[in-house]
């Protein structure tokens, strides 16, 4: 869905080498049970932020704890540890992480691929998402 991947390209912003050190400052945001919004990262853009705090009610529980651990562990890393978020459409939630390894001469990383439905993309056994519902209403 176009507004998470516009999210996790801003969150790679933050998880990249310009800006990752300065986001490790902040990483108790990302402790278990922090839930952090993320809405700091679209400060610029208060529209976007409402729809995603929104949105970030219907990811399930598991995939955010998820999402917020692997950030939690990049940044306690000495260096921190850069992650690179994606997203893709997908029936039901998933994610899949995968981590290559420091070697002698580079630092690995950490890759995060979120798969969801769009929000306008009806479930077949629960109906259209909350947020779906939402905008029908208002249309």
């Amino acid at each position: 869905m176009p507004m998470l991947q516009t999210m996790l390209s801003e969150l790679n912003v933050y998880m990249g080498r310009e800006k990752i050190q300065e986001l490790a400052k902040r990483r108790d945001m990302f402790a278990p049970g922090a839930n952090p919004d993320y809405a700091f990262l679209m400060e610029a853009q208060p529209r976007l932020v409402s729809a995603w705090q929104t949105y970030i009610k219907e990811i399930p529980p598991a995939i955010r704890a998820g999402v917020d651990a692997v950030i939690h562990q990049a940044l306690s890393t000495e260096p921190p540890t850069q992650v690179t978020f994606a997203w893709a459409p997908g029936y039901d939630w998933e994610l899949n992480i995968w981590q290559a390894p420091d070697t002698q001469t580079t630092k690995g990383g950490v890759t995060v691929l979120i798969k969801s439905r769009y929000p306008d993309d009806a479930h077949p056994i629960s109906g259209p998402s909350a947020a779906g519902a939402r905008s029908a209403q208002q249309s």
